[in-house]
């Protein structure tokens, strides 16, 4: 049975890449997201099946290359995540009906249709690989997918730059990938995946390639430069799929390396635990500050990535530590928040793609008072908003709290460096936290309350409801999963001793139940409404009395002004030759983006300069042509043989 639901998956994702390819109609596109959408049902059964019952199915391997075969494989790791995959697919299925035709012509609607359930099917063939050749293989079919859909408005300027950045950072991912499975495989004789029974000190560089590998994939800091810029550039839900699932398919990859390895080190641990750290608030500071939709939430999944690599790198140290209970503890709360911020960011970009959708903009400070024209996207995006801000009684409470449980126990641990070390990054970890509530007040009161401060925002309306069906999905799972956590954590056998969220559910909405009643019944039966209040004594209110998007974050910009580093320039021109009097000039405020112009423009200016010189060696000669081949089959010669 459950190999049926798995090709079943397959082959409706093959058809639905094909189908609108050669029928090329509205009708046609509509089917190949009811085929992604019957394949996300069949998925959440196939993963359900094999997380109840521990079954892991064996599939026939396929011949790929002599003495490397493509094999299929499904644990309880890889259905978590195939569950995750089912979930966020089947509400962008719905949403993309509709969103869809919103592109500028035919041809691109098509194509996206198509290029959606390729790269849905190659992210589900990725967790689904069962060696290291199957891995690399997808893994480069849901980049360049990706990548397409990116660019799938080729013609803006903002979406070539984005383009070219993603291009070079999955490029970058895919090389550490392959030295990373090119030092295993050396140092195993095999393409599996299996248990790693050698000493660390043999496994670091394939831990350093996979992780910086990996890292790149899923926005760690400092490779997250690609996310603020990919995301505004693609269709609102790619981004979903993009932020919801492909981030997390480098998660998987990540677990699945370390948890086959039997003795890693103490300073794997502490690496990865700083990089979620710093990935966090960063990803949090640089997202408090944004005004464009998309590319706040771009940085809010760097925070995110960065809890998730917290609660990894905390596994590792408290299972090094001998502290097994915590150890599990992470682990769980870390796979737990990969799978609800999968639900809530893609539920938020869904939610910004409505929004943009309606006003036109991606801009926050040309949104306001949408709550009255959107109600049904604002009650929803409200949700996701609850959610990534850690609150009660919803999904991402509940893993955030599991990560601050493990932290608070962490006190019998012997290592006293290590205790100092955990207690400055769970004061990092409650900032974080802090600011991502600040961060989703921010997002939710500046686009949906108020009045509008736009003509664009005033002729905003409510979205088809394809797109809130869609969006409604994933809203529902996010209500759910935090309702029933304890349960559903306990139904697959994790033993946690986390609180029973239903009944805390429960009282909550009694207890505003109440409140409402006791305010309803104790005012005057008549109320007058005044707003002088706000209006500082003018009774006709005015949208630029309003809070703005900049003003709300400046305290916070004040705050950090050491981390966001602004930049002062000024021109002048004198009247006289010894500058005493001023004729003109002008004076510049500019925000320095400190790992792009930091880091990665010189790199890239370096890389210009060694081009440069390269190119100079290409004299039209024969004789030095053949000298050239002969170093390269030298060089080719030693690698090989030290790889071999």
């Amino acid at each position: 049975m459950l190999e049926a639901f798995i090709y079943s998956a397959i082959i409706a994702l093959i058809a639905g890449v094909v189908l609108p390819l050669l029928c090329r109609s509205k009708n046609a596109r509509k089917a190949s997201f009811g085929l992604s959408f019957l394949s996300s049902i069949l998925l959440l059964a196939f993963a359900g099946i094999i997380l109840y019952t521990g079954k892991e199915p064996a599939f026939p391997a396929i011949g790929f290359l002599p003495g490397l075969d493509f094999t299929l494989a499904a644990d309880k790791l890889s259905a978590g995540f195939i569950l995750l995959i089912a979930a966020v697919t089947s509400g962008v299925s719905i949403y993309s009906v509709e969103y869809v035709e919103h592109a500028k012509s035919e041809a691109r609607k098509d194509l996206q249709a198509a290029l959606t359930n390729l790269f849905i099917l190659a992210m589900l063939m990725v967790v689904l690989a069962g060696n290291m050749v199957g891995f690399l293989v997808f893994w480069e079919v849901m980049s360049l997918s990706s990548l397409m859909l990116v660019l799938h408005d080729y013609t803006s300027e903002e979406n070539k730059k984005a383009g070219l950045f993603y291009f070079i950072m999955t490029s970058l991912s895919t090389a550490f990938l392959f030295m990373g499975f090119i030092s295993l495989f050396r140092l195993t004789g095999s393409a599996e995946f299996g248990p790693l029974d050698y000493p660390a000190s043999d496994l670091t560089l394939s831990f350093l390639c996979l992780f910086t590998g990996f890292g790149i994939k899923a926005g760690l800091v400092p490779f997250h430069k690609w996310l603020p810029y990919a995301h505004p550039a693609a269709p609102s839900s790619i981004s979903a799929l993009m932020s919801g699932v492909m981030l997390k398919v480098a998660i998987y990859g990540f677990l699945r390396f370390l948890l086959s390895v039997s003795t890693p080190e103490l300073w794997w641990g502490t690496l990865i635990l700083i990089a979620g750290t710093l990935s966090a608030v960063l990803g949090v500071i640089y997202a408090v500050k944004e005004s464009d939709i998309k590319r706040l939430l771009a940085y809010s999944s760097i925070e995110n990535i960065g809890i998730i690599f917290t609660g990894i790198g905390l596994y590792l140290i408290f299972k090094l530590e001998g502290v097994e209970s915590l150890a599990l503890l992470s682990l769980a709360g870390a796979c737990f928040h990969a799978f609800n911020h999968a639900l809530f960011k893609s539920l938020l970009f869904l939610g910004a793609g409505s929004v943009v959708h309606a006003t036109g903009t991606r801009n926050i400070e040309a949104f306001g008072g949408l709550v009255k024209r959107m109600p049904q996207t604002a009650a929803l995006f409200l949700i996701g908003s609850v959610s990534i801000a850690g609150l009660p009684p919803t999904s991402g409470f509940v893993s955030e709290m599991m990560l601050f449980q493990a932290y608070f126990y962490s006190s019998e641990l012997p290592d006293p460096l290590i205790k100092v070390l955990l207690i400055i990054t769970l004061s990092v970890f409650a900032l974080t936290s802090a600011l991502a509530a600040a961060l989703f007040v921010k997002l939710f009161g500046i686009t949906f309350l108020a009045l509008p401060r736009t003509k664009c925002a005033q002729g905003a309306t409510e979205v088809p409801k394809p797109m809130l069906f869609g969006e409604a999905v994933p809203a529902a799972f996010c209500i759910l999963s935090g309702l029933f956590s304890s349960r559903i954590l306990a139904l697959l056998g994790f033993d946690l001793g986390i609180p029973d969220m239903l009944l805390l559910g429960l009282i909550l909405v009694g207890a505003c139940g109440l409140v409402w009643i006791m305010v309803r019944n104790s005012g005057p039966s008549k109320t007058r409404i005044s707003k002088e209040t706000w209006g500082c004594g003018i009774l006709a209110q005015h949208p630029t009395m309003e809070y703005t998007s900049t003003g709300f974050s400046e305290p916070l910009v004040v705050i950090f002004k050491k981390i966001y580093r602004t930049e002062i320039s000024s021109t002048r021109t004198y009247s006289d030759t010894k500058g005493s009097i001023f004729k003109n000039g002008t004076a510049r405020i500019h925000l320095i983006k400190f790992f792009e112009e930091r880091l990665y423009i010189p790199v890239a200016y370096a890389v210009s300069l060694i081009s440069s010189q390269v190119s100079r060696m290409q004299n039209g000669k024969l004789d030095t042509y053949v000298l050239y081949v002969f170093i390269a089959v030298l060089t080719l010669m030693t690698f090989t043989r030290y790889f071999a």
